[in-house]
């Protein structure tokens, strides 16, 4: 069971969900994909150990083999390689490393070199949790690599949860598309409600059964819930606008530690979404 974290737009409380989730039930993993500002950990304090260099192949130029027939630039659509009249500039911070441009060179100008992107650390084998965190490397534009890389630390026999990139860009859609039931957290108010439907749009388009958890509940307005009501959409869970909670967040406390009827709010939303997800594959 794969369960993705995912909102519209940044702060709208994805992390403290994936977090407080996480710690509530057991034998679980938590991947923390947000690898542009992994922020997972400064609630969980885990000392963590690198575990693998995600890299990147990027094409390097040999320009006395270079015959300037521009099939690399011309078949390249990320605009990582530009043909000059007397050269062929090579951008590898661009390069999605798909290799198509050493395989269309017929001079076999181009071959392909190791370029690290980003870092995979896991927590401590005496933590609890199963904690991976992937980060991408300052100034680096390609998170979805190191996204993949990270899923393939998933224990395929224990259940997952993904804290995802906020947002609808790729790197959201790779969480998404690999998951089978996605969590939306939203806010009750205009911009909330507007990147709502932006994030729920992209999970349809994948295919991947939606519910929803209110944060702040109580503040803003009720077309969120009426629009899900009109949609058949399953609101999960109600995390209101409460002072305790608020304190908790701000001094990096999970509050399902200090508040236990929490606990069991978050354990009943994974069985939820078990239940819904198993109705939506037939199984």
């Amino acid at each position: 069971m794969k369960i993705a974290i995912a909102s519209g737009k940044g702060g709208t409380g994805k992390t403290t969900v994936a977090v407080n989730l996480a710690l509530a039930i057991e034998e679980v993993q938590l991947f923390d994909c947000d690898v542009e500002e992994p922020n997972c950990n400064l609630f969980l304090e885990f000392e963590l150990e690198p575990v693998e260099e995600v890299i990147c192949l990027v094409p390097e130029i040999n320009p006395d083999m270079c015959t300037l027939c521009r099939n690399c630039s011309s078949f390249c659509k990320y605009n990582a390689l530009a043909a000059l009249p007397n050269k062929i500039l090579s951008f590898p911070a661009l390069c999605h490393g798909c290799g198509g441009c050493s395989f269309v060179c017929l001079a076999g100008a181009l071959k392909e070199k190791p370029r690290p992107i980003g870092m995979i650390e896991k927590a401590s084998p005496e933590s609890s949790l199963t904690f991976i965190c992937g980060t991408l490397n300052i100034g680096e534009a390609m998170a979805t690599p190191v996204i993949r890389s990270l899923q393939r630390h998933i224990d395929e026999n224990r259940p997952v949860i993904f804290d995802s990139p906020p947002g609808t860009a790729c790197p959201v859609l790779s969480v998404m598309g690999y998951a089978d039931y996605c969590v939306l957290v939203t806010e009750s108010t205009p911009f909330g409600f507007h990147d709502f439907l932006l994030a729920l749009e992209a999970a349809r388009a994948l295919k991947v059964p939606v519910g929803v958890v209110l944060n702040r509940d109580g503040l803003g307005d009720s077309r969120v819930e009426e629009f899900c009501r009109a949609e058949g959409i399953p609101i999960l869970l109600r995390i209101p606008n409460d002072k305790m909670i608020a304190r908790l967040y701000s001094e990096g406390t999970p509050f399902v530690k200090e508040m236990p009827e929490w606990k069991k709010k978050f354990e009943d939303m994974f069985e939820t979404i078990k239940a819904l997800a198993c109705k939506n594959t037939g199984v």
